[in-house]
């Protein structure tokens, strides 16, 4: 037997070892567990406006199939070439406008990739400390000014003023000014952190200001 018939033989007798019932029941039962706990991570980090319960509840289904499919084309070589060429002409075309769900979906992947693999504690081990240090960097972050655009509209007469309340601010960059026949309307980049109620009476305190308006938002930075 050369050194190609080993490699072959090595290959073949990988491949077919075969699926068993209670090795499938493992592999669905730690990945409902690991995608249940980045559930809760998204659901306790989450930052946007809406928040999605199916595409939260899409990380463990996703966790879970992911688990099926790697345990199922382990056993066999020619099911795993079939599988790689029949998902290679599928299109997802699910538009993801945060990037940070892009990656809650590749964590749930990966971790579906391991639990299938059979790599059980890694996996778990390798999803509670990511969980853990993702929570943590979310709890430092609120702890930090949030950016918000303030949009203000006032008589152009009065922009001296305008301008004089934006110097109160900590930190302030205007992103926009329009003056129209009607009046000028400012948008205003502002980091505040449990100042917006203030904010927002020291501008309808100036004389001349229409209304002015708080408005959450992501920089460009994500920050």
């Amino acid at each position: 037997m050369n050194f190609a018939d080993m490699i072959k033989n090595s290959v073949l007798e990988q491949f077919n070892s075969g699926v068993t019932m209670g090795a499938m029941f493992l592999s669905l039962v730690v990945a409902f567990l690991m995608g249940l706990f980045i559930l809760l991570v998204y659901r306790q980090t989450f930052r946007g406006v809406l928040f999605s319960k199916g595409f939260a509840f899409s990380l463990v289904l996703l966790c879970m199939v992911t688990a099926v499919v790697i345990r199922t084309i382990s056993s066999d070589l020619a099911l795993s070439l079939g599988m790689v060429g029949a998902l290679s002409i599928v299109r997802f075309r699910t538009a993801i406008k945060d990037p940070v769900d892009t990656i809650f979906m590749f964590w749930s992947i990966a971790s579906g990739i391991m639990s299938g693999a059979g790599l059980y504690l890694p996996g778990c081990l390798a999803c509670l400390v990511l969980g853990i240090l993702y929570y943590v960097i979310t709890v430092i972050y609120r702890n930090h000014k949030s950016p918000y655009l303030l949009i203000v509209r006032y008589d152009p007469e009065k922009i001296t003023a305008v301008k004089k309340a934006l110097h109160t601010l900590p930190k302030y960059r205007i992103k926009s000014r329009i003056v129209t026949r009607n009046g000028g309307e400012m948008t205003v980049e502002v980091s505040l952190k449990n100042e917006e109620t203030k904010v927002i009476e020291t501008m309808m305190a100036i004389d001349g200001v229409q209304d002015a308006s708080l408005v959450s938002y992501e920089s460009e930075f994500g920050l």
